[in-house]
């Protein structure tokens, strides 16, 4: 089914203010789902929707949760999220960071104790529009095992980065299993089976069954390497900022859990290109990232991330593609939702 960009954003906002977020928090997260909708995410998109609504009604996401500062030494900024959910939280953090990169040259701002995020990518960009280059970190519930191993031990362990380039900035968004979680549960909602080799049942085997899957394990990238990857993303996020490694985080799909707090954490790194020339020249970075670009594109290759708009090319008119039973189930949603009371912050 098709609906704007603009009208899918109204929606998720209407529906997260109607169970209580604040109306800017709201709009943020909404944002964030439509960025994915439009880059053909949908993984992270609205599909995520009814999730995040029924774990804000149940408590498991801090609906008047704030960003309160834990250290700050300029550079570096710590943040305690208060169990929020963590797209809003991670849209402030590079609001946060980006003045500090421009005047320390290098900023890092942690989230701890907030909720999922969705694509990283879109802070990435917003980054990269802003200037800068970005490294982003997040965990949550265990699904990769070790490498050898059967049981669930790191998330799935995304990352992304950002480089500002014109007319589109490059951007690296993976997960580093074999497939994002949010990809099975596409599958699952569709009843489809998986493609071979993407995931594994709660006892390690092989499986394409989506429903299995979601309860069972994903495969990681590269094999032996991937793990390692996956256990530094771990190490940067879950150990680093806390406060739970990913093996003790609720299951986000998982129907008991929803009023339980995640506590995922995050991690956002950013550099000022204009500060870190060897030779103290402020245009010789962005000049050899456009090298690199034009060199990729000689070579016949493609430039990571540049086939999706920038944040600031998603118009309210852009048309987005979505299953029609979710947005069916979404406006019934909205149209049966009594809005709660919020409490005085």
């Amino acid at each position: 089914m098709k609906i704007s960009y603009g009208d899918a954003v109204a929606l998720a906002t209407d529906l997260l203010a109607q169970v209580g977020l604040d109306q800017a928090k709201a709009a943020a997260v909404a944002r964030a789902l439509g960025l994915a909708e439009a880059w053909n995410l949908g993984s992270h998109g609205l599909l995520r929707l009814p999730i995040y609504l029924d774990r804000l009604a149940a408590g498991g996401y801090g609906i008047d949760a704030h960003l309160t500062p834990v250290t700050d030494l300029g550079a570096l900024l710590v943040m305690d999220g208060e169990t929020g959910l963590g797209h809003w939280q991670l849209s402030e953090a590079v609001n946060l960071a980006v003045p500090r990169a421009q005047q320390f040259g290098i900023a890092a701002v942690a989230v701890g104790n907030s909720g999922h995020c969705g694509a990283l990518g879109v802070y990435a960009a917003d980054a990269a529009e802003a200037g800068m280059v970005s490294l982003v970190f997040s965990c949550g519930p265990a699904v990769l095992p070790p490498w050898g191993g059967t049981e669930k031990l790191l998330s799935t362990s995304p990352l992304a980065a950002g480089f500002p380039l014109t007319p589109r900035p490059a951007i690296i968004d993976m997960a580093l299993t074999t497939v994002a979680r949010g990809k099975i549960a596409a599958y699952a909602n569709r009843g489809e089976p998986l493609p071979d080799g993407w995931a594994l049942d709660a006892t390690g085997q092989p499986t394409t069954d989506a429903q299995e899957a979601l309860s069972g394990m994903l495969a990681p990238l590269g094999g032996a390497k991937g793990f390692a990857l996956a256990f530094l993303v771990e190490a940067l996020t879950a150990g680093l900022v806390g406060p739970q490694l990913s093996k003790n985080i609720p299951d986000f799909f998982d129907p008991h859990s929803l009023s339980q707090p995640q506590q995922i954490s995050h991690l956002l790194i950013l550099i000022d290109p204009r500060r870190a020339d060897a030779n103290g020249d402020p245009t010789a970075a962005a000049d050899r990232f456009a090298a690199l670009a034009a060199a990729t594109n000689t070579a016949g290759g493609r430039v990571p991330g540049t086939r999706k708009l920038a944040p600031s090319e998603v118009t309210p008119e852009l048309l987005l593609d979505i299953d029609d039973a979710l947005l069916q189930g979404l406006q019934t949603r909205q149209s049966q939702m009594v809005p709660t009371a919020r409490t005085s912050p």
